[in-house]
């Protein structure tokens, strides 16, 4: 068995984690933005590949106590680097954490650990040093009460890069969050789905292609392919098995409408590139059926009326601190006073920057969750019934 570290969006640690455990996988403890992990060699290909909630996914080589840099640099150059890297590699500590820990110097603890690897590698090879240009692979440390976690990231680019955002427009919710927080909401195809504003298009692409169960990663390339450890064989087997289990005949109603007739064009094209490539990795399987496709308008959400009695809002909402203006964003959450009006029966999720959304909108949440985006503090609410 391997152990892996899965990171996400602080505050959905838990919604990571039931993705890992419905794929089988076993959670060995879960905090801050991440979770650990136990599973057998396919997850380095199955778990880039279908994660949708997931942002980055690394392998555990090794966890020590290190109270100082003579442990540190054992602990280190212990780990059977070779099984690892190839000769051509260029190999780069790329972060440090470090929390309430004696070794609390990030720049020396990269320093030791690099020369820790080098030395490892370099002896075992007979190399004078090794190469400073190439394919990169990374290494990162955590260390958490003196306890020195390696890792070593198995992802490449962050897993929210799709492939199929070709425009993001102002501020994009990521990919990641968005999955999230359709996750959160507990949506099921059966249920229409509308974005009012829908920017980029983000929510309707990751709904579809949940609907469709298309994995996320399978139009991408991975850190993993640069390692000595990838098995080109058991990631074709995980590639085709997860485009074989791609649904064609699932029927979904996902809208989504903006203001801006700009933004729902970008919205099209975005989602087409979302389904186009899933429908790649159907053609590579032999199947020729085409999936549906979200259909897109341009309105104001004011004038918007519910085309059936219930359904479900996932939205992102254009203003507020996210934009610079937080006037313009209590005006449009007052103006979004007209959806319990206009969606009485719909349930409503929406995030924001705003903690005090619910004041202006004039209904109190059923859920409220605080999400850590990045560097932003954001507040996602949960409405059952805005009725």
């Amino acid at each position: 068995m391997f152990q892996f570290m899965a990171v996400c969006a602080l505050g959905l640690e838990k919604v990571l984690g039931n993705e890992i455990k419905k794929a089988g996988w076993s959670i060995m403890e879960s905090d801050s933005g991440r979770v650990f992990f136990q599973g057998p060699e396919n997850v380095i290909y199955s778990g880039n590949l279908r994660l949708r909630t997931c942002d980055r996914i690394f392998l555990v080589p090794a966890r020590f106590k290190a109270r100082d840099f003579d442990q540190l640099f054992e602990g280190i150059r212990a780990v059977d680097w070779q099984d690892y890297f190839k000769k051509n590699t260029r190999i780069v500590i790329d972060k440090v954490r470090i929390n309430y820990s004696k070794l609390n110097s990030q720049k020396a603890v990269q320093k030791v650990a690099h020369k820790a690897v080098y030395d490892k590698l370099c002896n075992l090879w007979g190399m004078n040093s090794l190469p400073e240009s190439g394919e990169k692979c990374d290494i990162r440390l955590h260390l958490e009460k003196d306890v020195v976690t390696v890792l070593l990231d198995l992802s490449g680019a962050p897993l929210n890069r799709r492939g199929y955002r070709k425009d993001g427009g102002e501020a994009p919710i990521r990919e990641t969050l968005a999955a999230a927080l359709i996750l959160l909401m507990n949506w099921k195809r059966k249920i229409p789905l509308h974005d009012p504003f829908c920017g980029s298009g983000t929510f309707a692409a990751e709904a579809a292609l949940y609907a469709c169960n298309a994995a996320p990663g399978l139009g991408r390339s991975f850190g993993f392919e640069n390692l000595a450890v990838f098995n080109k064989d058991l990631y074709k087997e995980e590639w085709i098995k997860a485009a074989s289990e791609i649904r064609t005949d699932c029927l979904y109603r996902i809208t989504g409408s903006d203001i801006s007739q700009e933004a729902v064009l970008r919205s099209r094209l975005n989602v087409e590139h979302a389904m186009v490539t899933a429908g790649r990795a159907l053609q590579a399987i032999g199947s020729d059926n085409r999936l549906p496709r979200p259909e897109f308008i341009q309105s104001d959400f004011r004038d918007l009326q519910a085309p059936f009695e219930q359904g479900m809002i996932i939205t992102n909402p254009p203003y507020g601190e996210r934009l610079g203006d937080r006037e313009e964003a209590i005006k449009l959450y007052e103006d979004m006073q007209c959806l319990k009006t206009n969606f009485k029966g719909w349930a409503l999720g929406l995030i924001t920057l705003q903690e005090d959304f619910p004041v202006y909108f004039g209904k109190k949440e059923e859920k409220k969750r605080q999400v850590k985006d990045g560097n932003l503090e954001t507040f996602f609410f949960k409405y059952n019934n805005l009725g």
